[in-house]
């Protein structure tokens, strides 16, 4: 039995709840981060292309010449999205498969051109990141340099600039992290990368997608020739994700077969799916300065309230600079596993970090890489808020943290 399982059979035995007594409370969720519900209007626009609209996008024939349409209006809507070329943007299946198209894909173009590369990054990137460096070090022989963040979880660009050498072919730093909210300098990261460029290019990824729903994606900008962007963080469908390759940025494909997506991803599109991912991110964009607002307010709110209510609790990772709806908070002493699984069954859905990781209840990497102690990363929360949060909700909530986080302090 996993961790996660054990610990929900303990606290249901000492307390004589069933998991079933769920459907009959109000649930608050509190872990946007992992995933988004799907926007009314998304699901609205997306439905057609289910049964109505049901062609394969590379037929000749009408139903096909439909189908490719909704693609082609899905793809120019993400450029203008992102100040683009529509043929700039790739549809993929997930953000994960973006990053390692990008990551793997720069890299094998290069490998093509000389024997040995090296890449950067830093210690706070996604798994999705981590473990195509991993490859690309193990089978490919690259070399990788991992950098350190402060205290805030911020990559310094001047470490970045240390770090370039002659035979560095990619930099990727995530625009903001996925566990405790730090947004990164990249534009600043970008100019650094521009000064060093000589004999060979260094290309620059940014994995964007906890950023849609709340910061500028301009990619000209932002300076990056590489962004991932995923669906289902920004109130769009799971299984869809695209990344920004910028004209002239050479990319390997992971998947041959039929040359769609420019050659760069084969397979027959997900219609619906990339139909949705555009509407959402259309949406996004248009709603951003207001989604942000509305998710600071209640972020600064509950942290304000924990950190009064509860003793000793406090925020890991920077106060400025952070995602809007991202709080990550310290619970000195406590259990984080046991903790997750009572508010679970008081219908509240929080988590330990990232959502790839959360089953195995693994320590947090990230949390590791700013400074904290096992004990300390085995004892910290995120809250992650969102479009349907409400300030009762973080009401409800803290008056339940409040009588639950005594009950789980280690002995």
């Amino acid at each position: 039995m996993s961790r996660v399982g054990s610990c929900i059979t303990v606290y249901a035995s000492r307390h004589g709840k069933l998991l079933s007594f769920l459907a009959f409370m109000k649930r608050i969720y509190l872990d946007y981060a992992a995933s988004t519900p799907v926007d009314e209007e998304v699901l609205k626009a997306m439905l057609p292309y289910f049964s109505e609209t049901y062609g394969n996008p590379s037929s000749v024939h009408a139903f096909g010449q439909d189908a490719q349409s909704a693609v082609d209006t899905a793809r120019a809507k993400t450029a203008a999205a992102l100040g683009c070329l529509s043929q700039e943007i790739i549809f993929t299946g997930s953000a994960t498969e973006a990053n390692n198209l990008a990551l793997i894909g720069v890299a094998e173009e290069a490998l093509k051109k000389r024997k040995n590369i090296h890449i950067i990054s830093s210690r706070v990137e996604h798994e999705s990141v981590l473990e195509p460096l991993s490859y690309l070090e193990k089978e490919r022989g690259a070399s990788v340099t991992y950098l350190p963040v402060t205290s805030g979880g911020f990559v310094r660009p001047e470490d970045v600039q240390n770090a370039l050498r002659e035979d560095t072919a990619l930099v990727s730093i995530m625009y903001a992290n996925n566990e405790v909210g730090t947004i990164q300098p990249i534009a600043e990261i970008a100019n650094v990368i521009r000064a060093h460029n000589k004999k060979f290019r260094v290309f620059f990824h940014t994995d964007a997608a906890q950023a849609a729903s709340y910061l500028p994606l301009a990619v000209a900008q932002l300076g990056v020739d590489l962004m991932t962007l995923s669906g289902h963080k920004m109130y769009g469908p799971k299984g869809v994700g695209a990344l920004y390759i910028k004209k002239g940025t050479p990319v390997a494909p992971l998947v041959h077969g039929g040359g769609q997506e420019y050659g760069k991803r084969s397979g027959t599109e997900n219609v619906p799916a990339v139909v949705g991912f555009a509407a959402a991110l259309e949406r996004a964009v248009a709603h951003r300065e207001e989604a942000a607002g509305q998710a600071e307010a209640l972020r600064n709110y509950f942290i304000a309230q924990i950190t009064a209510r509860i003793p000793d609790t406090r925020l890991n990772g920077s106060r400025e600079n952070r995602l809007p709806n991202n709080a990550n908070i310290l619970f000195p002493g406590a259990n984080a596993a046991e903790l997750i699984v009572a508010l679970d069954m008081e219908g509240i859905a929080v988590s330990a970090g990232s959502a790839c990781q959360s089953k195995a209840l693994a320590e947090s990497h990230v949390l590791s890489a700013i400074g904290l102690s096992k004990k300390d990363a085995k004892s910290s929360l995120r809250f992650s808020f969102g479009n349907y949060t409400t300030k009762e909700d973080l009401d409800a909530v803290l008056d339940i943290l409040v009588k639950l986080e005594k009950k789980f302090r280690v002995k």
